[in-house]
């Protein structure tokens, strides 16, 4: 059986406003192309489908759009998809019993039954091959949330990793009671696990902050394929093949700009994972920054401004390349964005970023040419730390505002 792994879609991001529309378009595009070049049988998509708990119309038009299209170019194809810490799991199910006529199992969050306790039969899903017979099982397991965590002993060092390993081990176990010789047991998780390596700009740290990073060993061995989301660098884990992030199909952050964006090609054969094929993604759009890396002094990032194609057809602006500059400077630079502003009009880039330059006590948090736009909400808090404190801010002050900004942007404020 061929499996097709993707991930971190973030349909409706933006960068400095920038809509990735087209972007995202071109990429759904290929994805059809591949899912009937390549006769694949089923597609997991690990979470993050939208970029915001409240996607756009247009947004959820492109989405609903795409599976309709899959499934008129392959009737058979079955599609699994789970929420993300982006998503709203409320809004992502919604549709779910609509999407099953076209076997399309989408799980925004875990499903609890009437009595209490979770009903695992909903998230676990047959996979049946060419001759009706099942290769596999999907555990469809979303992004967890403390809420969804059973509570634990009050001696546990760590509540929250030990919360996660129990409710993977309750879904693994209602799986293996369907399961039968010879048959694959998949599961999917958005979440983030230690050892890998995490994407600075545009992940957000979730599950308490990066402290919380999940052990691989909470995981059952007799897993065939660990089907993860969250990460935007495609990645082993642990130097397991079978346990990998498909990674985002496009840059999310300049950050970003070197990853080998891709989808995972996954086959199993017999209950085993025979191969993991990486499929690479063409990027519609490029990124450019002045300079390549490093930081340069003023002068002469205007000149390589200067020096950059002319704006022509305003019509093309949807493929002209995304601009990042990182000016040096070594004190405070009044109007130096108005300026960059100003020499960027007219070019044929999109600017998304003026790198912000570092805080010190000679250099306020407001006076480094970057606007609050620029920076993520994390580099504004700590930002505000520095300037009052001058340190850097304790981890547990860290962690409790990813917590906040975690619950904001997922409108669960009441907590």
């Amino acid at each position: 059986m061929k499996i097709l792994h993707t991930s971190d879609w973030h349909l409706g991001h933006t960068l400095h406003e920038h809509s990735r529309e087209h972007e995202h378009l071109v990429f759904l595009d290929w994805l059809l192309d591949t899912l009937k070049a390549e006769q694949i049988e089923a597609m997991i998509i690990s979470g993050d489908i939208f970029d915001s708990a409240n996607p756009s119309a247009q947004s959820q038009k492109i989405w609903y759009g795409f599976l309709a299209a899959a499934n008129r170019l392959m009737p058979d194809l079955e599609i699994i998809a789970i929420g993300g810490n982006h998503d709203s799991a409320a809004r992502l199910s919604a549709p779910a019993p609509l999407l099953e006529s076209m076997r399309i199992h989408v799980t925004g969050g875990l499903p609890y039954l009437e009595q209490g306790g979770i009903d695992w039969e909903r998230l676990i899903f047959p996979l049946r091959n060419r001759d009706g017979s099942v290769e596999a099982f999907v555990i469809a397991v979303p992004f967890l949330r403390p809420a969804d965590l059973p509570p634990g002993p009050a001696d546990i060092e760590d509540a929250v990793i030990d919360g996660v390993r129990r409710r993977y081990a309750e879904a693994v176990n209602a799986a293996r009671l369907l399961r039968r010789e010879g048959q694959a047991l998949i599961t999917t998780g958005h979440c983030y696990l230690s050892g890998t390596a995490l994407s600075e700009l545009s992940e957000r740290k979730i599950l308490g902050g990066n402290q919380h990073a999940l052990p691989v060993e909470i995981f059952d061995k007799d897993i065939t394929y660990m089907a993860l989301g969250h990460l935007h660098l495609a990645q082993t884990v642990g130097g397991f093949e079978h346990i990998r992030y498909s990674g985002s199909p496009l840059p999310l952050s300049v950050s970003e700009i070197h990853y080998t964006h891709q989808v995972c090609l996954v086959n199993i054969e017999q209950g085993r994972c025979i191969s993991v094929k990486s499929l690479p993604v063409p990027r519609p759009v490029e990124f450019v920054r002045i300079p390549s890396t490093g930081l340069i002094p003023i002068d002469s990032l205007l000149l390589r401004i200067a020096a950059l194609p002319d704006a022509g057809n305003t019509s093309e602006q949807q493929v002209w390349p995304y601009l990042e500059v990182a000016p040096l400077i070594d004190k405070p630079v009044p109007g130096l964005r108005e300026e960059i502003l100003k020499a960027v009009s007219g070019k044929a880039v999109r600017l998304v970023r003026i790198v912000p330059a570092p805080t010190s006590p000679s250099m306020p948090l407001n006076l480094t040419g970057a606007g609050l736009e620029d920076i993520t909400p994390e580099e504004v808090f700590i930002r505000c730390y520095q300037s009052r404190f001058n340190e850097q801010p304790p981890a547990e002050y860290s962690t409790a505002f990813n917590e906040l900004l975690q619950q904001v942007e997922q409108g669960d404020t009441h907590q």
